[in-house]
């Protein structure tokens, strides 16, 4: 299985419904959470792994997905059993 590790902001509504779907599965056990409020070194690797101060965004394998609804499908297609 890939290493997730899921870049949030507390007040992203796009964070939100990513958490929900995943919520939803059970996955949280899967997935990293880094709140890139709550450290300015996990923002600044965001930009600098990622290229873009943008969340939501899932690292697979340290390789940036952005878009929420992406981030669903790829759980989706690739995670969820």
């Amino acid at each position: 299985m890939p290493e997730l590790e899921l870049f949030i902001s507390n007040t992203c509504p796009y964070c939100q419904k990513v958490y929900r779907f995943i919520d939803k599965y059970n996955l949280n056990d899967k997935i990293k959470f880094t709140n890139i409020n709550q450290s300015a070194e996990d923002k600044a690797r965001l930009v600098e792994v990622g290229g873009m101060n943008q969340v939501p965004c899932l690292f697979i394998d340290d390789k940036p997905m952005y878009e929420s609804s992406d981030i669903i499908a790829y759980l989706k297609e690739n995670i969820v059993k």
